[in-house]
Parts: structure tokens; sequence; C-alpha cells
């Protein structure tokens, strides 16, 4: 570690990527840190016994350049205390210059007809030892960013794009500094959810809540308990007095799985969760007028810089505008408020 922080003394920029272990254990944890500077990989294992804090301090101030930005600065965050204030994103970079694979093994072939080996990307990152091929994988996803930033960066330059990588880089970081938080009695909605109506919506969440529990208690995904799909089937049936086997759920599981969806049938109407309304107001015509034109500009400018439209703005996005201008101001960044024409 004192040799690694030597080194980012050094240098102005540091590549860097994360990997954690949110496939098998409940609540993710930074297993796993990839540094990469001039001619030197380096791994750190944060499992082991070493100053993450020193590593945190000495990062303070550089340049990170990562590939996709927005979990690793949240796992930096929370693992090393670490909040980045300037950052290069390379998809970022790449799809400024209308480059449609934007993966880290699509670029690296593109730039350095080098193909990156498979297999790692579900690999249990907390599991010790690390096996070669888990090694290999891992440094190989810092050990070509920094080239590849000299090699975007000189054709951002060409195109006078510079700028918008560093509006749409700092936005990034904005964002990835709000802590993502939602309503605790909606979090149980998940996908199909929306089907269910009183007494088996009242069942789901409480097998929800149930799962949570079971997958806190057992450090484990919730889906290794049950996946959505079966928690749906299994509030349905409860819901019309079917009892669902779950036979390769333990005794004690599978009663306290029954007590929960029980529970929840004893519930009076009163308490069954509310309906959600799914589309809100109907758009009035002057608003799909105003939606309709945005995205033609979006589009026109899309088409002559050869960018994905998405990439300028998305279609909630001009709904949004369209519905308050004011949104513009934290939904878009200057460049893209620029190339649509909205002025604020």
């Amino acid at each position: 570690m004192a040799e690694l922080i030597g080194q980012i003394e050094d240098v102005d920029r540091v590549a860097i990527d994360t990997e954690a272990d949110s496939l098998h254990c409940y609540r993710e944890k930074l297993c796993l840190l990839q540094v990469s500077l001039p001619g030197r990989d380096y791994i750190v294992d944060p499992l082991a016994d070493v100053d993450l804090a020193s590593l945190g301090t000495a990062l303070e101030g550089k340049e990170i350049v990562l590939h996709g930005a927005d979990f690793d600065l949240r796992l930096l965050r929370r693992g090393l205390n670490f909040a980045a204030q300037r950052i290069f994103d390379t998809v970022i970079a790449a799809r400024l210059l209308g480059i449609r694979e934007f993966s880290l093994a699509a670029l690296v072939k593109r730039y350095f007809d080098v193909e990156l080996g498979k297999g790692s990307q579900k690999a249990n990152w907390a599991r010790r030892p690390l096996s070669a091929r888990m090694l290999e994988y891992a440094m190989n996803d810092t050990h070509y960013l920094l080239p590849l930033v000299e090699r975007l960066e000189s054709q951002l330059k060409q195109f006078h794009r510079t700028d918008w990588l560093r509006q749409s880089c700092q936005r990034a970081v904005e964002q990835a500094a709000v802590e993502r938080a939602r309503d605790k009695d909606e979090l149980w909605r998940i996908r199909g959810s929306g089907l269910l109506r009183g007494r088996a919506a009242a069942v789901l969440r409480a097998l929800w809540q149930w799962r949570e529990k079971e997958a806190e208690a057992a450090d484990r995904p919730p889906f290794h308990i049950l996946q959505n799909h079966e928690l749906l089937n299994a509030a349905v049936s409860f819901a019309s007095e079917k009892l669902p086997d779950y036979r390769h759920f333990s005794s004690r599981r599978r009663q306290t799985f029954r007590e929960a969806a029980q529970n929840a049938l004893q519930l009076s109407q009163e308490e069954w969760p509310v309906s959600l309304r799914r589309f809100g107001t109907r758009p009035s015509a002057e608003m799909i007028a105003r939606t309709e034109e945005l995205r033609r500009r979006r589009d026109r400018g899309a088409r002559e810089l050869d960018l994905e439209p998405s990439f300028i703005a998305s279609r909630s996005t001009l709904e949004a505008i369209a519905a308050d201008k004011a949104c513009a101001t934290t939904l878009l960044v200057p460049w893209q408020r620029e190339l649509i024409g909205i002025k604020i």
C-alpha cells in the first residue's frame, strides 16, 4: 500500500474499478479495488488488513478514470469514504464521439485490437483466494483505461467536445453523491405487482417483507431466497385460498412464510395497500405539442452530430421539460440544452 500511495502522489490521473459481492450477500460490500497508473497495475484487497483511509486520502484531488462511473463512485464512497471531485468516464466520452458499442471490451477491441476474456462477471469476489483467471479479469478492467483516455481525449478535441465531457462527468459526480432513497412502503412493488389488487397485494407486501428479513438473516441476496415471479405467484395462490408448497424451504422457513401470508389475509380492507396511479394526469394537447417540438430538435441535432438521440435527452426528460421548462437545468447539462435550443 505504501508503494501504491507513493506512485499515486506523482500522477494527476488514476484509473480505478471496483468489484462487489452484490450477487452473493444481502448488503453489497467492496471486495476488490483495481488501480492502474502509467506503466503499473495494482489490486487492493479491501477484505485484508490494509489502510484504505490512506488510499482515499491519496486519491483526493486526482482525476479518477472510470468506465461507467455511477456504481463505482457510490461503492468508493461507501467502502473508502472517498468522493471523487474530477472524473473521466470512458463511457460518456465514447458516446460523445457517437460510438454505439461502448462496453469496455468493445472499446479495447476497437482501439487496441485486443479481445478481453469473459467469464468472471458473476464471480464471488468475496471468496479467497481469488483464482488467476479472476485476477486477470479484474486487472484488465483498468489496465487499458489510461491509454484509452488518451485516444478518446484526442478525438474529443478534434470534435470540440472536451467541454461537453467535462459537463457530463461533473453531472455524474453530482448524481452519485445523492443518496437514492425510495419510500419503504413502496419498495415491495416489484415488476408485475401492479396487476395485483386488494388482498393479493397485501399478501405480496407481507411476503416481500418476509423475504427481506430472511435474506438479511442469511446474508444472501433476496432472490436467493425466492425470486420475484415466485413471490407474485405465491401471493396470488394465498389470496385464492390455495397453499403454495416450496419444498426446498426448511420447515422453519416454510412455517414463517405461511404465517406472513396468513397475517396479511387477516388484514381489514382499510389496511390493504392503496393502488398507485400509474399514468398521472393526461397530458394536454399543448404539452404533447411541446414534447414533439423538443423531440424534433433533439433528433435533428443527433443526426447532425451522429449521436444517439437518447444520449442527448430521453423521451421522459423531454416530457418533463415540456411540462415544466425549469426542469431543464437539473435534467440536462448546458451542451444538451444548447443542442435542443432550450434557453433558461
